[in-house]
C-alpha cells in the first residue's frame, strides 16, 4: 500500500511514498516518483522524475538521483554520490564515500559520478571518487575502484573491462503505441 506523503517532504505531483518509508522534510522528490518501505531518503536528497526506489534502499544528505532511474531493494548510496538519468542500480549494491575511514582528523566526503544510462550490477560496490561512464555496465558482484569508460563492460575484484556493454533493448509495454 503506498500512500501520497505531500506533507513529508518537497514534492511535485504524483508521488508515492510508503507509509514505513522515512523522508526526511528537505529532500526535493520529482513527479511520478515511487518510495517503497523501509527505505530512508535524508534532508538535502535530490531525487528526479519517475524514479522507482524499492525496499530497505538508504538515500544519504546531498545524493543527487536523476530522472528514470531504478534503485532496486537494499541499496546504499552516501553522501557525495550523483547518479545521472536512466540508471539501473541492482539489489544491494553499495556507493561507499570515504577513502581513508581509519584517518585522523576532517573527514574529506570523495565524490562519485554516475553518468546516465549506466547499469550496476546486484551486490556491485562502488568505491568512492570514480566515475562510471555513460552507457557502462558493472557485473554482479563488482568491486569498481577505478574509473570506469563509457559503454565499457566491467567485472570482478577489481572490476576489469572485458569488453563493450550489450546496447539497451526497448521493452514495449501495454498501451505503448510506438
Amino acid at each position: 500500500m503506498l500512500s501520497s506523503k505531500a506533507s513529508a517532504t518537497r514534492t511535485d505531483t504524483n508521488v508515492k511514498i510508503h507509509p514505513t518509508a522515512d523522508v526526511d522534510q528537505g529532500a526535493a522528490i520529482g513527479a511520478g516518483t515511487t518510495i517503497w518501505n523501509w527505505t530512508k531518503v535524508r534532508e538535502g536528497a535530490s531525487i528526479g522524475s519517475g524514479v522507482s526506489i524499492g525496499q530497505h534502499v538508504y538515500v544519504d544528505t546531498n545524493v543527487q538521483i536523476g530522472d528514470r532511474c531504478k534503485i532496486q531493494n537494499t541499496v546504499n548510496i552516501f553522501d557525495g554520490v550523483v547518479v545521472g538519468s536512466d540508471v539501473f542500480i541492482g539489489p544491494s549494491a553499495t556507493f561507499t564515500n570515504d577513502r581513508h575511514p581509519r584517518a585522523v582528523g576532517e573527514w574529506q566526503v570523495s565524490h562519485t559520478v554516475v553518468e546516465d544510462r549506466a547499469s550496476i550490477g546486484a551486490n556491485a560496490t562502488i568505491v568512492c571518487g570514480v566515475t562510471l561512464g555513460a552507457g557502462c555496465m558493472v557485473g554482479a558482484g563488482s568491486v569498481v575502484t577505478k574509473d570506469v569508460a563509457p559503454g565499457v563492460l566491467v567485472v570482478g575484484n577489481p572490476a576489469r573491462p572485458i569488453g563493450n556493454a550489450p546496447p539497451p533493448k526497448r521493452v514495449r509495454r501495454v498501451g505503448d503505441e510506438s
